[in-house]
């Protein structure tokens, strides 16, 4: 079976990516290394669409953007500000005992290691390496839906979740895609690869690509 070229992969999607809508959270990132922001967003962001991860990210960071601020808000405030996100309530209270440990354990800092980042309910992986790359630019692989799913459609790896695709990916993915795979993936992900009937027809990776699990493409 002939292996499936990264190098490739990766240069086609940074070109294509430049058509492609920024995800929500790295746009958070982008505008200033702030890996309190990029945690929050991360949160907010979980089982909601884009656009709503944005606008509810920037209303909440208008009226508190540090810990300390964020605890000056009470949670049905919270709740107001990142409504219409899903579980919109429960992440309201995420985000305020998130605030209040990191005020009263942890100086007001970010820990910057995914092993202190788990301790923080409702923070899994994905968010961790999300807050590791995005917000410190430390080494990391964040394994979301969409590179689970790619990563295995391509048959760069064979793997059942996405913890899985995670460790695989640190045996043989290059180090210098460890951050940005994630950024393009979702991308990809959301524009073109679908996780139903994806847009291969006008896919340029479609040659190289295994097709795993695909039955139906447009």
């Amino acid at each position: 079976m002939k292996l499936f070229d990264i190098h490739y992969a990766i240069s086609v999607l940074r070109e294509e990516y430049r058509a492609w809508r920024t995800p929500a959270v790295t746009i958070v990132a982008e505008c200033g290394a702030n890996p309190f922001k990029v945690l929050v967003a991360c949160i907010i962001s979980l089982r909601t669409k884009d656009e709503v991860t944005a606008q509810a990210s920037a209303r909440l960071f208008a009226r508190a953007a540090t810990p300390d601020a964020m605890l000056s808000l009470a949670k049905e405030e919270v709740a107001e500000l990142i409504y219409p996100a899903g579980f919109y309530r429960t992440k309201s209270s995420q985000i305020m005992e998130i605030s209040r440990l990191l005020v009263t354990e942890y100086g007001s800092c970010v820990p910057d290691e995914i092993d202190g980042l788990l301790r923080f309910k409702g923070v899994g992986r994905k968010t961790a390496n999300l807050v590791v790359t995005l917000g410190f630019n430390k080494p990391g692989i964040c394994v979301d839906t969409h590179v689970h799913r790619i990563c295995n459609r391509w048959g760069y790896v064979t793997t059942k979740t996405a913890d899985e695709t995670e460790r695989a990916l640190r045996d043989i993915l290059p180090a210098e895609y460890w951050i940005p795979i994630n950024d393009l993936l979702v991308a990809f992900g959301q524009n073109l690869c679908h996780p139903v009937s994806p847009r291969c027809s006008t896919c340029r990776l479609i040659e190289v690509c295994s097709r795993r699990g695909v039955t139906l493409t447009r």
